[in-house]
């Protein structure tokens, strides 16, 4: 018997929406899942250079869950490009400026440090509470823990 490999293309993939509810769940546990499906791994036809992932949107991003110190010991650092512009910050004060950014810093860190990475990036959409703008698109619920 002879097997062709199946490569898949920007027009032969199949691309869904997914909703995934982040309340309560571990914020690394929940991050390599949500990357998992943005990369498309799930799917029996991945290539690993096409973006043949799903667009995942995530709701109730703000009552994710860090365990242990991680709140108030782990630093966020990014710099302004000035000189001395270097700035600091933790979970629990981002997250009360922008509660989505905790998870979407998780994610983006798990992705490729490459154009395909930003790409899959743009397929993330959190949301703070459990409402989102995607419902013309028919997202189909998904338990996160259930996908590996």
């Amino acid at each position: 018997m002879s097997y062709k490999t199946v490569s898949a293309n920007s027009n032969t993939v199949d691309k869904k929406w997914v909703v995934v509810d982040a309340e309560g769940q571990t914020l690394g546990r929940l991050a390599s899942g949500i990357a998992y499906l943005l990369r498309g791994k799930h799917k029996t036809n991945y290539t690993p250079h096409v973006d043949c992932g799903d667009n995942v949107i995530v709701i109730n991003a703000e009552k994710v869950v860090l365990t242990g110190q991680k709140a108030t010991e782990k630093e966020y650092v990014r710099h302004t490009e000035y000189p001395g512009g270097q700035r600091f910050t933790t979970p629990r004060e981002l997250m009360m400026k922008k509660p989505t950014r905790v998870l979407e810093n998780a994610v983006k860190g798990m992705l490729p440090k490459n154009r395909l990475g930003a790409e899959l990036y743009r397929n993330l959409h959190a949301f703070e509470g459990a409402e989102h703008p995607h419902e013309a698109q028919k997202p189909q619920t998904i338990d996160i823990n259930t996908i590996k």
